[in-house]
């Protein structure tokens, strides 16, 4: 069900186009991910928990994931999370600050990178956990081809700056340049939030 183009059931707080939450530090970042050798990208990618489609030859590093697809407040570390958390955890804690939460957590952490040609097909992340947390991205490698499409228009999301997105609506990513681009891609939300009245009943019908 949607209203408005969008998934009904959304966070009010999350962004419906795109917010720009600010500039982020990701020197030390970025050169750990370039150092990576192709055969880690290779192993994290043919084990990722993320398999769809849509997503075309996008290869991931999956640092965190949710445990349940209905459910964000359930996540877990996977293998690479406490080698990597040094370096991540200052990128990610700085891209959230402006949200102003006590408490809020990150359900999924990841590194997505998107050959040159490569297409990640126009879709909505239409699972119930993906309705709740903010969705964003920080670009660490990229190129005047990438454009984005997410709040109804193609733009081009810049380096260390990080945006909130709409992940609720049709998005679409395309990468026309000849560089990869890789992206730090997490959700983050505040625990301390009333969580929606659709929650518990989705929950108890597959008890």
């Amino acid at each position: 069900m949607s209203v408005g183009g969008r998934l009904a059931g959304a966070n009010p707080r999350k962004t419906d186009s795109v917010r720009t939450l600010g500039a982020v530090t990701t020197t030390a970042l970025r050169a750990a991910v370039l150092a990576l050798p192709e055969t880690v990208w290779d192993a994290e990618d043919a084990a990722k928990p993320n398999r769809f489609g849509v997503l075309d030859g996008t290869r991931h590093i999956v640092f965190r994931f949710v445990d349940d697809p209905r459910d964000w407040r359930r996540s877990h570390d996977r293998a690479l999370w406490p080698a990597w958390r040094p370096l991540l955890a200052p990128v990610l804690e700085a891209a959230v600050r402006g949200y102003g939460y006590a408490h809020g957590l990150f359900p999924r952490v990841m590194l997505a990178r998107m050959r040159p040609g490569g297409i990640i097909q126009p879709h909505v992340d239409g699972h119930p956990a993906a309705r709740w947390p903010h969705k964003i991205h920080v670009p660490l490698v990229t190129n005047p081809g990438v454009i984005c499409h997410f709040g109804g228009s193609d733009r081009h999301l810049a380096a260390d700056i990080a945006v909130e997105v709409d992940n609720l609506a049709p998005h679409s990513v395309r990468n026309t340049g000849d560089t990869d681009r890789i992206h730090l891609i997490f959700e983050y939300y505040d625990p301390d939030q009333p969580e929606p009245d659709w929650l518990a009943p989705l929950l108890a019908r597959s008890a």
